[in-house]
């Protein structure tokens, strides 16, 4: 007996460090735009991380890296340049040192003017409020203030560089240069990784350029592609048009989002690369209050599958379906299981339906969930991350299924003997029953969809609930079209057993009751 026991406990050692074993072989990568250290801000280098430890493989670009960006077309240096944007402030208390801030070239001459008049203002006349105020509208210096706002200046001095200066209350835009040819110019949310060229396309947030890094050579090189306009990003304060998601789709075009939605640009990566804004995308008609122009569809990032669609995940866990051919977006849901405040900024393919998101705030780690139920999981280990304002590796979502697991035909709608009884009316007795059909039944993904075929124009409320009764979850739907689809998804459609659908207009004209089978 001692004997078999002892072979039993061998044999489970042996089993658990093989498997132990499997796993630490399985190595998940991806490209991460980080801070310099982990848990800091400002989205300006790349590495090479490993999802399931969260640490660094490989420095791909530091920001103290002095690397000669190139021209993508030419291959030669790129004009170096500094460009001088507009930055809308908030209403709040600025401190601007004139002689640093205005006094250059490439301002025009009355701001100038304005910082050689401001100081000769505060060293000979020493004006009050009102005559200092007066003096900024005869400079004409109004054209670079809001007007809509009370200016209220006051002249101060600083004592640790022996500046004066003016400090502005209010809403008023502020002129700065911007170190334009720096490859991370600015912070950076969009990457995408382009496995068949082995380049990291790229733009920066604020800055209407595509770029990209090429990983063929040892110490990577970097490419513009200058004076070709990547969206209509003009400056810091235009969130809207920011692009912050991108990917490269099945059909080998990279896919870049802005904020708003209102640009959706495909840029090819072959020998002529060519650069297209197709314009903004649709809602789907179910979206209702999720419309993927709303600020909840900012952020996050994009990945795509192997049927040329795009999914967006935005940063507070929405999650979207593009067809890239008509631009429309359709609503798919919220990711759940997420820990508090942890924003979903970057995302990439680990295998099948998995995707993996990481957070630009957040360090506790890398987390993973299934398209098909949109529940997650941690998948790094119990150290830190990096946290990261977006994620690339060269996987796509597989959506090809096999034969077994084919959508099935509509089934005829079924109703139970306790619902004909309660209604009093056979089911092909009610407009349009024969018209509503469920499928796939055995539901085997967590997805039942529902046909509806020339049904009165409507809201439609679908229902699942126990085989007692019991209302598990309901969703409501506009139905306006001759022959439409709806899908339906909960965490229950996961969990072995029978179900009832139920699905009935607002007018009450409508009821039938489907049982759902789910293996």
């Amino acid at each position: 007996m001692k004997c078999k026991t002892l072979l039993l406990i061998v044999f489970s050692i042996t089993i658990a460090t093989h498997l132990n074993a499997q796993r630490a072989e399985k190595k998940v990568t991806g490209y991460a735009i980080t801070a310099p250290q982990k848990g800091q801000t400002g989205w300006r280098e790349v590495r090479l991380v490993n999802i399931t430890t969260g640490e660094e493989l490989q420095t791909i670009y530091k920001g103290t890296d002095a690397l000669e960006p190139l021209n993508a077309r030419t291959g030669k240096p790129i004009v170096k340049k500094d460009k001088v944007v507009e930055q809308p402030m908030q209403a709040k208390r600025r401190t601007v040192n004139l002689d640093q801030e205005l006094s250059t070239a490439s301002h025009p001459s009355n701001v100038r003017v304005y910082a050689q008049d401001a100081d000769k203002m505060m060293k000979e006349l020493k004006l009050n409020q009102q005559e200092l105020e007066h003096k900024l509208k005869e400079l004409n210096i109004n054209k670079h203030i809001n007007q809509n706002v009370n200016i209220n200046t006051n002249v101060n001095t600083d004592v640790n560089v022996h500046k004066k200066v003016i400090v502005v209350r209010g809403d008023y835009q502020q002129f700065r240069h911007m170190p334009y040819d720096k490859p991370f110019a600015t912070n950076s949310a969009a990457m995408a990784y382009d496995k068949k060229h082995e380049r990291l396309y790229y733009t920066p947030m604020n800055i209407n350029q595509l770029r990209y890094i090429d990983l063929k050579d040892k110490t990577p090189k970097v490419y513009y592609f200058e004076d070709e306009p990547f969206g209509a990003v003009t400056g810091m304060g235009d969130v809207n048009n920011q692009i912050t998601r991108m990917v490269i789709a099945s059909d080998g075009n990279g896919y870049a989002l802005s904020n708003d939605g209102n640009h959706l640009i495909k840029f090819t990566t072959g020998k002529k690369p060519t650069i297209t804004d197709l314009g903004s995308l649709t809602d789907e008609g179910s979206n209702a209050a999720f419309s993927v122009h709303s600020r909840n569809g900012y952020g996050g990032d994009m990945i795509a599958d192997d049927k040329e669609n795009l999914y967006l995940i935005t940063a507070n866990r929405n999650v979207y379906k593009i067809n890239i051919e008509t631009k429309m977006a359709k609503y798919l849901g919220v990711i759940k299981g997420l820990p508090k405040g942890f924003s979903t900024n970057g995302a990439m393919v680990d295998e099948g339906t998995k995707i993996i998101v990481a957070s630009s705030e957040s360090t506790v780690g890398y987390y993973r969930f299934d398209l098909n139920t949109l529940i997650a999981e941690k998948v790094s280990g119990e150290g830190s991350v990096f946290n990261a304002s977006d994620l690339a590796n060269g996987n796509l979502l597989k959506t090809k299924k096999d034969k077994k697991n084919e959508e099935a035909k509509p089934t005829v709608p079924v109703v139970p003997e306790e619902e004909k009884t309660a209604k009093g009316n056979q089911p092909d007795e009610l407009p349009g029953n024969n018209g509503i059909a469920i499928f796939p039944n055995p539901v085997t993904t967590g997805i039942v969809k529902i046909s509806f075929k020339d049904q009165p124009a409507g809201k439609y409320n679908m229902e699942l609930l126990h085989m007692s009764g019991r209302l598990i979850k309901a969703k409501q739907v506009n139905i306006n079209s001759a022959m439409q689809i709806e899908e339906f998804r909960t965490p229950e459609l996961n969990v072995k057993g029978n179900y009832l659908l139920k699905v009935s207009n607002g007018e009450g004209k409508v009821s039938v009751t489907n049982k759902v089978v789910v293996q």
